[in-house]
């Protein structure tokens, strides 16, 4: 089959298409899906670096989300499974940067019929996070909310929600060019935070010239900046830092500006009420009913170390998917 392969752990470079790679086949319990979608997450450009706090073995087929159709069943998995179109989370590094992949039956989603297999592959992880931060953030239409990175994967989802719910939504983007896209999910306001004025400018064009929540997956320098756009009682949802390091808020800023401060760890997930696949399930229901339209673009399975490379260097907007 064809896979993506890696050999050593580095830059988007290590990944290497091949065409003639040994098939999964599927243990008790699993089923072989012929892969339609693979998506590419962040998670996969840091295990690809050796930069996660675990690492798989190698060599080792990156990729962990995937969409298609059951064409395998191992021992024990009910004949029905047969020819249903699936979408599932691998794990880490699970191997879905492939034709074929494997997994337990129990842990992969029937797609509904109106959607595609790019949609599927974009909503299982990328929709479930966006979906645990919104939990997290518990807007209201009374909301003045700046999204950080507001036309990635997840930061086009959350000005999606956002604005349904009648929020004001600030779209802050790193390239001018997506500035049209932030503009497009909803957002009344947008800024290219690769300007050096852009917070001048949220503060010039906002009516109070505050932001009530920032809604933060950057972190660092910038979400630091974020932060002093809030106005007194604000609050900051963080979801991760892309930077590398998470913005530095000390205790006494938020005492003495009644900030509030809440995380919502991909680790931790898991351990909310109904776990993870509650909301891979309700990620799949907004996006089958129109509630939430993830932004994808598709790219050749052969291209996964360009489209490796583009989301490195935030050169595009929405969600690579990589078709086979």
């Amino acid at each position: 089959m064809r896979a993506i392969r890696q050999y050593r752990f580095g830059g988007a470079r290590e990944l290497l298409y091949e065409q003639d790679v040994a098939e999964p086949r599927p243990g008790p319990g699993q089923v072989r899906v012929k892969v339609s979608a693979a998506g590419v997450s962040r998670l996969d450009l840091a295990v690809r670096a050796g930069a996660y706090r675990w690492l798989p073995e190698l060599p080792m087929t990156p990729g962990r989300e995937v969409a298609g159709v059951v064409e395998g069943l191992g021992a024990g998995v009910p004949a029905r499974w047969l020819g249903r179109r699936v979408v599932t989370c691998l794990g880490l590094a699970s191997g879905g940067y492939a034709d074929l992949a494997v997994r337990e039956v129990a842990a992969v989603h029937e797609i509904p019929d109106n959607l595609t297999e790019e949609a599927a592959v974009a909503a299982i992880v990328t929709g479930r996070a966006a979906l645990g931060v919104m939990d997290v953030a518990r807007l209201t239409p009374e909301d003045v909310v700046l999204v950080l990175g507001a036309a990635g994967g997840v930061g086009g989802i959350l000005v999606q929600t956002a604005a349904r719910l009648g929020a004001t939504v600030v779209g802050a983007v790193g390239d001018v060019a997506k500035t049209a896209v932030a503009r497009r999910l909803g957002a009344v306001l947008t800024v290219n935070y690769g300007q050096p004025d852009w917070t001048e400018r949220v503060g010039a064009e906002l009516d109070g010239g505050h932001v009530t929540v920032v809604l933060d997956g950057i972190g660092g320098d910038l979400g630091r900046q974020a932060v002093d756009l809030l106005g007194y009682g604000g609050s900051v949802v963080v979801f991760g830092w892309l930077s590398g390091q998470p913005a530095e808020v000390s205790t006494r800023e938020l005492y003495e500006r009644a900030l509030s401060w809440r995380a919502v760890p991909g680790s931790g997930l898991a351990k909310r009420p109904g776990g993870v696949r509650m909301l891979e399930e309700r990620a799949l229901t907004a996006v089958r009913d129109g509630q939430m339209t993830p932004l994808v673009r598709r790219v050749p399975l052969a291209d996964a170390a360009t489209a490796h490379a583009e989301l490195e260097s935030r050169a595009t907007a929405g969600k690579a998917v990589l078709i086979p």
